[in-house]
């Protein structure tokens, strides 16, 4: 299994019949970008003990995920968008 590259094969799935002839990738790239920072920037609800430990990780785990695809290199070609993400360490 391949973990460099990520692919999201929209033609075989039950979304194909609903993306607009003006879907642009990298502008959705761009929004999931958007959407990482909007995790680093908003608040924690009042909560204490273990609840508040499981809000934490979930945001945790959405800012990564934001994150990811929000550094992805989009390409639609022939209905079948490609989304791309180096998963490998910095080179040093």
């Amino acid at each position: 299994m391949n973990i460099y590259v990520t692919n999201w094969i929209l033609a075989w799935s039950p979304y194909h019949r609903s993306v607009s002839p003006a879907f642009d990738p990298n502008e959705m790239v761009l929004r999931f970008r958007e959407r990482a920072e909007a995790v680093k920037r908003r608040g924690f609800p009042p909560v204490e003990g273990p609840e508040r430990q499981r809000v934490i990780d979930a945001a945790n785990l959405d800012f990564q995920d934001f994150a990811m695809l929000g550094d992805a290199t989009a390409t639609l070609e022939d209905g079948i968008l490609r989304l791309e993400i180096d998963l490998r360490p910095p080179s040093s």
